[in-house]
Parts: structure tokens; C-alpha cells; sequence
């Protein structure tokens, strides 16, 4: 608010004691930087956001205009929103063409100015969850702080503003309570949450005395769409069953092949462009890389599953899970715990469900007859003439030798001028005592101590 009293202190100064517009005065025409949010408010918009203050700056604009018509959307993205408006040098304005409801009333109320055309609404900021169930007091006690400081930052009622989230608020003269707040056009003139009501952004230009103006509509460049789309959470979360898909049909296919390469595809694309966003550090990619080593160790290197191998699919989560969190190193303040929750849930669903169609494409793919040569998963049965016992060794069984190697359990045994494999039945047998074969099982000789003056 005090921006826009200084610009319109300046203004009306201006036109009175010189009887001329400001664009006269200045000896140029006034440069406006607008940009939409018309979607729902998720890391794309926060992006975009970012890209237009960045690019408003440069250019040296007299102010930046929100186009703004949204339901709402995520409160970490809003929240990164509202914060860059707050601390913006240059004054932001906001143009609500319809609506600017739950995470849009928040990204409003941080702006200077608001501007709503007739029809349009305003509030309605409670925290929902994915079925449009409201979220624990937990979450709206969070997002009822988020709206009083921002509307005690921009110089309006906080208490006003807290009712757009908790229905349990009373704003004597306004509105009783078990209602939560929404505004019309004329209802937040009054209260003091709109400028004016307009019909068009000329119209809105023209209330402010503007006359010879210059728009500079936001233009996303092609690498903006592709990391706007490879960072809109449905993408991600297709990313992270690839990863998780992949690795998992990797392991049922002999040698490496496409499943990894997918694999590895989708990593990249996964944490490039939150790299790029800023929201992955270093230690994050870090931590997926060991994950993977670890869990290829236990797989690999280790015998049985263990600690490596839980450890390994810890920090692979994780990893993914903190990739969408913004935080710098190991701090994270309330917020983001919150928002860790949210992404490890999205995460392990994800993960669960490439796991899912993984199994499914593997039993479908590979129990066909032309791709079962692709599989490890053929079973060679004895009924089809399959065996890995030697006829030969049964024929041993009886007879006795001398144990070339100590035998703990296994080792090398010399029977019939032949060095054999053979495991001891009880104990262990020094190296050069003699020994007798009892059994072949499982392909294996086994063997005892022979005394000689057994009866």
C-alpha cells in the first residue's frame, strides 16, 4: 500500500501542478511488465513467477501486473510466490479477472494494489486436502498466520484476512461465524482488500492516470515450457516410477539394457530441472547416487538383504522426496516439513506404483513366448530332462580319499586320482585327513572323517 500512495501522491502532484500526465512529465512512456496466473498455482507458476520479476527488473519497469484467475492450488507454491512479492522493489499490482480464490487470495493479498472486474471474487483460503476435505487445524492454523502478516505487510485488516481461511472468525459488522470469507468486488472496496472495481486492464491504467503506456506481456521461452511441464507434479511423478520401474525390470533382465537407460533418463529429467529451479542442492543428488550404489552392492556384492540394501531405498526416497522441498542444506522450517510430508507420500505412491507396473509388464512381456528369452525368470524343471546332478558321483558314495584342503564346511577333497568338490557332514576336516563320501544331495559330495579301525 504505501507504494502505490507514493506513485499516487506522485501522479496526482504531477497532473494538478502542471496540468500534465506523468508520461509527459517523465518525458517517456511508462513501461508495465504483465504476466497470467490462470492455472492452478504448483511449482510451474512459482517458475514463471520468477522468470517475470527477473525479467521486469531488467527491463526496468514502472510496475508489474498480475493477470490473475485461479481456484488456488499448492500453499508451498503460494507461499514462494507471495514471498517474492513481498520483498519486490518494483510495486505489483493485481488484475482479478474472475477469480483469486484459496492459494489466489494469499498471492493477491501480498500485491500493492488490487483490481477486481465485476462478478469476480476474492478469499475462500482454507486448506484443502486432494478430495477437497479440509486439512487439520494443524494446517490452517499455519495458513491463517501466512494471511495476517501478509495482510499486515500490504496494510490491511489481518483479521480480515484470516477469515478467508477459519470459518470459526468473526469479523463484527462483516461476517458471522461457521462462514469462511470470499469477497465480491464491492464487499472488498468497503473492507479495504480492492482498489476499484474495473472491466478491463485499460480501464485499470486509466483510474491510475496512465495514458501513453507500454505492455510487456510475459513470452516463456521453449526451455521455460519443458521445465514448466517437466516440473508439473503429474510429470514428476511419472518420472519417478520410470526411475523406480526401471531399475526393478533391470534386475529380471540378464546383462544392461533399456530398462536402466529409462532409468537413468528419467533421473535426469527428474532432478535436472529442480536443479535448475533451484530447490536440489548438491548433497541431495548426492544422496540419490549412493542410494543406488548401495542398493546395487546389496543386490550384487552382498549375499541375502540387508542393511545396505534398506539403506539403498531410503535414501533413493529420499532423495526424490527432497528434490521438490525447498531448503538449504539440512534446515528446514515448519513449512517445509510440512511440504516433506506431502512429497514423501507423493514419492512412495509413486515409487509403489512403478514398482506395480513394472511387475505387471514383466509377468505380461516376459511370459510371452517371443520375449521369455529376455527373462531369468525360466525355470529349467527335471521333467523336461533338466539336472545338475552328475550320474557319475553317485557312484562314489562309499568310497574314500584324502582331504586335499581344509574342509570348513567345504573344500577340496582326493578320491580316485580326482580332486573333488565336497562339504563336511559334521564339523571341520584338516587338510591331508582321510575322509569317506556318505551322500551326493544337491550337487554336492558329502563327506566325514574316516577313522581306520571303524568297524
Amino acid at each position: 500500500m504505501k507504494k502505490l500512495l507514493y506513485l499516487y501522491f506522485f501522479l496526482i502532484f504531477g497532473f494538478y501542478a502542471n496540468g500534465q500526465t506523468v508520461d509527459t512529465i517523465e518525458g517517456k512512456t511508462t513501461l508495465i511488465y504483465q504476466f497470467d496466473i490462470k492455472e492452478e498455482i504448483a511449482p510451474p507458476v512459482w517458475h514463471k513467477t520468477q522468470k517475470a520479476f527477473e525479467e521486469a527488473k531488467a527491463m526496468q519497469a514502472e510496475f508489474i501486473l498480475i493477470h490473475m484467475n485461479t481456484y488456488g492450488g499448492q500453499v508451498d507454491a503460494a507461499d514462494s510466490i507471495r514471498t517474492r512479492i513481498l520483498n519486490c522493489t518494483i510495486p505489483v499490482y493485481v488484475f482479478i479477472d474472475n477469480n483469486a480464490a484459496s492459494a489466489g487470495a494469499l498471492i493477491s493479498i501480498a500485491c500493492d494494489s488490487i483490481y477486481m472486474v465485476a462478478g469476480a471474487n476474492i478469499g475462500a483460503a482454507t486448506v484443502v486436502s486432494q478430495t477437497g476435505e479440509a486439512m487439520p487445524d494443524k494446517y490452517q492454523s499455519y495458513m491463517r498466520s501466512m494471511m495476517r502478516s501478509t495482510a499486515e505487510a500490504t496494510g490491511r485488516n489481518p483479521q480480515i484476512a484470516q477469515a478467508m481461511v477459519d470459518p470459526r472468525i468473526v469479523v463484527p459488522g462483516l461476517i458471522d461465524s461457521t462462514m469462511v470469507l470470499t469477497f465480491t468486488p464491492s464487499e472488498a472496496i468497503a473492507s479495504g482488500f480492492c482498489e476499484a472495481e474495473v472491466k478491463s486492464i485499460p480501464d485499470l491504467l486509466n483510474r491510475l492516470h496512465i495514458e501513453d503506456y507500454q505492455i510487456e506481456i510475459q513470452e516463456l521461452k521453449a526451455t521455460d515450457l519443458i521445465i514448466q511441464f517437466l516440473i508439473n507434479p503429474m510429470v514428476s511423478g511419472i518420472l519417478i516410477m520410470m526411475i523406480v520401474g526401471g531399475i526393478y525390470f533391470e534386475l529380471q533382465t540378464p546383462g544392461i539394457g533399456f530398462p536402466i537407460g529409462a532409468a537413468i533418463l528419467g533421473a535426469i529429467l527428474y532432478f535436472a530441472p529442480h536443479y535448475v529451479e533451484g530447490l536440489v542442492e548438491h548433497w541431495e543428488i548426492a544422496l540419490f547416487i549412493v542410494g543406488i550404489v548401495l542398493l546395487a552392492l546389496e543386490i550384487f556384492v552382498i549375499p541375502g538383504f540387508g542393511v545396505s540394501g534398506v539403506l539403498g531405498i531410503l535414501f533413493i526416497i529420499a532423495s526424490l522426496a527432497l528434490a521438490t522441498v525447498r531448503n538449504i542444506g539440512f534446515h528446514f522450517e515448519v513449512p517445509d516439513i510440512t511440504q516433506l510430508i506431502y512429497s514423501l507420500l507423493y514419492v512412495s505412491v509413486a515409487s509403489i506404483a512403478g514398482l506395480g507396473l513394472a511387475y505387471y509388464l514383466t509377468n505380461k512381456l516376459f511370459g510371452n513366448a517371443h520375449f521369455g528369452a529376455l527373462s531369468l525368470m525360466t525355470v529349467q524343471k527335471n521333467e523336461d530332462g533338466f539336472s545338475v546332478k552328475e550320474p557319475s558321483y553317485f557312484q562314489l558314495i562309499g568310497a574314500k580319499g584324502i582331504a586335499q584342503t581344509m574342509l570348513r564346511p567345504s573344500g577340496k577333497v582326493y578320491i580316485d586320482n580326482r580332486y573333488l568338490d565336497a562339504v563336511a557332514k559334521i564339523g571341520y576336516i584338516d587338510k591331508g585327513e582321510k575322509i569317506k563320501v556318505l551322500a551326493y544331495e544337491n550337487a554336492q559330495l558329502i563327506v566325514m572323517k574316516y577313522i581306520e579301525d571303524e568297524v
